[in-house]
């Protein structure tokens, strides 16, 4: 497989396709104000942003107990309900890159473990929502990623064959499931990665810097 047989290009949502953290961080600093707990910076809670709301609470008051996680998590979704996409963008090169890829015929769409009730209003407020033959949620399918079920719906949505995807993520679980999904996986470099990540080691095709460098790649791949 090489990015010249690539004839769909899926993506990891947050970290990935958008920087959702600036919404994420806001609406665990209004649940963490309502329990009396100071805010947290957005620079250091940026890594956990595309691991799911526990992630986020965990990474602000470790050690918690099981009642006051619970209770800061259900605050936060409440909150991110009401304010998800106000400081939301596509980051930097993103925009280009799916409109030269409309340009060339090469369906694109997301695949992320964001909830639908979260995701499908968000990538509306993107005005991404139109141009998408695929948004699938992690409830769209019984088992989120790393399991293969959202990828392979995702494969039959965009009518390719797994083999001719390029999968976009920043986590690990998003490489796991491509390559168990029989899909080219790429490292969404510029996304929420911490410290304690080691890209290096995951089952990816290739790591990606920007995604001005992933559309020169797919470019030059697709030009041959």
């Amino acid at each position: 497989m090489s990015l010249a047989e690539v004839k769909g290009v899926l993506f990891d949502l947050d970290g990935t396709l958008a920087d959702t953290a600036p919404d994420l961080v806001q609406a665990l600093n209004f649940s963490l104000s309502d329990v009396g707990i100071a805010a947290k910076p957005l620079k250091d809670m940026r890594s956990a942003a595309s691991h799911g709301s526990f992630a986020l609470v965990d990474a602000a008051i470790p050690g918690a107990d099981d009642a006051l996680r619970t209770q800061v998590q259900q605050r936060l979704l409440a909150h991110y309900q009401r304010i998800n996409g106000d400081h939301c963008q596509l980051f930097d090169g993103i925009a280009p890159l799916l409109d030269w890829l409309e340009l060339c015929r090469v369906p694109f769409g997301v695949i992320t473990n964001k909830p639908a009730r979260f995701t499908r209003p968000l990538l509306h407020k993107l005005k991404l929502s139109s141009r998408m033959p695929v948004m699938i949620s992690g409830d769209s399918t019984r088992y989120p990623k790393p399991h293969t079920a959202p990828m392979l719906l995702g494969a039959q949505q965009l009518q390719c064959r797994p083999q001719q995807i390029l999968y976009l993520g920043d986590a690990e679980r998003d490489l796991l499931a491509a390559q168990a999904a029989g899909m080219l996986g790429g490292v969404a470099l510029w996304g929420y990665l911490g410290e304690a990540d080691t890209p290096d080691a995951w089952p990816a095709y290739a790591q990606f810097n920007s995604p001005s460098s992933l559309h020169t790649a797919l470019r030059q791949a697709l030009a041959k």
